[in-house]
């Protein structure tokens, strides 16, 4: 998969096996993406990153990867876990994934349902 930002001047291409396609409800996601954030997971040395990121501290354990130009939120990294993950929607053509689960629910907005079916955390 490869994908890049709204503007283009941040690219990535992963090439270890992506997994953990998941769809975040938290308030943090849902306040920087404006709605909710879907995304994989990659093992750090499992992708390519090019171009200026520009990273967030949001927590005191994890931090969020954006382009400084366009404003796209690209990446989240948890500090304690090998792995990076991706925002699918900014991956360029077809992903070949399927999400499987929800997760962090019980924040979610209260203007939609959650109602494919998939498990909920």
């Amino acid at each position: 998969m490869n994908g890049s930002c709204l503007c283009g001047a941040v690219t990535f291409k992963v090439t270890g096996k992506a997994g953990g396609f998941s769809v975040c409800h938290c308030g943090q996601c849902r306040k920087q993406s404006g709605h909710l954030w879907s995304s994989a997971h990659v093992a750090d040395d499992g992708i390519e990153i090019t171009g200026d990121v520009r990273w967030y501290q949001s927590s005191p354990e994890a931090k969020r990867g954006f382009c400084p130009t366009c404003g796209a939120f690209l990446f989240w990294k948890l500090a304690s876990d090998p792995h990076i993950s991706f925002s699918l929607g900014s991956v360029d053509g077809p992903t070949g994934a399927r999400l499987k689960k929800h997760i962090f629910t019980a924040d979610k907005g209260d203007y939609y349902d959650i109602s494919d079916g998939l498990p909920q955390f």
